[in-house]
C-alpha cells in the first residue's frame, strides 16, 4: 500500500461521521449532501482497500478498520484544533503594548489614555513611541497607530482619522511680529517638519500665497509644535496635535484655512491579530474617542485638498 496519505477532506468526512454515527448528520454538519460525504467515503474506502463502515438503513456502524482510523483521525484532528487555536491565542492577554509615533502619543494619544485605564483596570498597558515600523514577528507589540496610507506589507490597516493641516503660533509671538492672518506669514519665521504633506511651500501655493522659506526644520510633529509653544516662529501643524493648545491659549491659529492632509492615521497589524479581545476593547475605545474628537471640535474654517 502506498504511503502517501489520502486526501485530508475525505479524512474530515469520515471523522464526522464516524463521530457522529451518521452520514446525514456530518452533511448536515459539513453544510453539504449525504451524498457527497459518501462519496468522500467511498473514495477513502478505495484508496485504502478496506470497508470503513457496516452500512445499514437508518444508521452506519464501524468496521474494526474504521475504528482503529477513527482513533487516529481524533488524535490527529484534535492536535490540528489546537495548534489552529494556539496560534490565534493571545500569549499576554493582560498587557497590551502599542507602538505609534512621538507625536501622536504625546499630543494626542496620552491626554486620553487615562479614560481607557478607568475602563480596562486589569490591563497593562504600555505605549511605544518610534517612527520605526514594528516587526511584529520579533517584538512583543500588539498593535500599531501609523501616519501614512495604510499600504503596509503583510499588515492589515483600518482606517482611524484624517488630518487637516494649518499655522499657529503662539499668542506672545503673533503680538511681536503682528500675525494675524495669511498675509502677514510673509513675515514670519516659518517652522516645518520633514514629513512629506507638511510642506510649507506646498501649502501656501494652494491658498495661492507666497513667503519666505522656513527657517526651522524639525523631524517630527511634536518638535515642530513645541517650537511653536516656544515662540520661535509660525509652525504648519497637525489640527489634532495642536487643538488642545489652542483651546487653552497656548496657540492660535493663522487664518481660517485649513488643507486635508494626503496622509490619515490607521491602526495597523497582522489580520489575526484584531480578534484578540484586548485589541478589540481598545479599537472600540479609540474609534470612540475619534468620534467624540470630530463631534467636539468640528472646524470652523473652509477646508481645501492638499495637492
Amino acid at each position: 500500500m502506498s504511503e502517501r496519505l489520502p486526501p485530508l477532506q475525505s479524512l474530515y468526512y469520515f471523522h464526522l461521521a464516524a463521530k457522529l454515527g451518521s452520514f446525514k448528520l456530518a452533511a448536515k454538519s459539513l453544510f453539504v449532501t449525504a451524498a457527497a460525504v459518501s462519496q468522500q467515503i467511498r473514495q477513502l474506502e478505495n484508496s485504502l482497500g478496506v470497508e470503513l463502515f457496516v452500512r445499514q438503513h437508518r444508521k452506519v456502524t464501524l468496521t474494526l478498520e474504521g475504528q482503529l482510523l477513527y482513533q487516529h483521525t481524533e488524535n490527529g484532528f484534535s492536535q490540528l484544533q489546537q495548534g489552529v487555536r494556539q496560534i490565534n491565542q493571545d500569549p499576554r492577554p493582560n498587557q497590551l503594548s502599542i507602538s505609534t509615533l512621538p507625536s501622536f502619543a504625546q499630543h494626542w494619544l496620552v491626554p486620553r489614555i487615562g479614560d481607557f485605564r478607568i475602563q480596562n483596570q486589569n490591563q497593562e498597558l504600555t505605549i511605544e513611541p518610534t517612527n520605526q515600523l514594528v516587526d511584529f514577528q520579533s517584538s512583543n507589540i500588539d498593535l500599531c497607530i501609523r501616519y501614512g496610507q495604510g499600504n503596509y506589507p503583510n499588515i492589515t490597516s483600518i482606517h482611524l482619522m484624517d488630518e487637516l493641516i494649518y499655522p499657529v503660533c503662539h499668542p506672545l509671538y503673533q503680538q511681536q511680529h503682528g500675525i494675524y492672518q495669511l498675509s502677514d506669514l510673509p513675515k514670519a519665521d516659518l517652522i516645518e517638519d520633514t514629513w512629506p504633506d507638511l510642506d510649507w511651500s506646498k501649502w501656501l501655493e494652494n491658498v495661492e500665497l507666497t513667503a519666505s522659506k522656513p527657517t526651522l526644520q524639525y523631524d517630527g510633529s511634536h518638535f515642530v509644535l513645541e517650537g511653536a509653544l516656544s515662540v520661535q516662529g509660525v509652525a504648519l501643524a497637525k489640527h489634532s496635535l495642536a487643538l488642545r493648545y489652542i483651546q487653552e491659549g497656548k496657540l492660535v491659529r493663522i487664518g481660517q484655512i485649513a488643507q486635508k492632509a494626503n496622509y490619515s492615521y490607521y491602526l495597523c497589524a497582522p489580520s489575526g491579530y484584531f480578534r484578540r479581545e484586548k485589541i478589540e476593547k481598545f479599537r472600540q475605545w479609540i474609534f470612540n474617542q475619534v468620534k467624540e474628537f470630530g463631534t467636539a471640535t468640528k472646524f470652523d474654517g473652509v477646508i481645501l485638498n492638499l495637492e
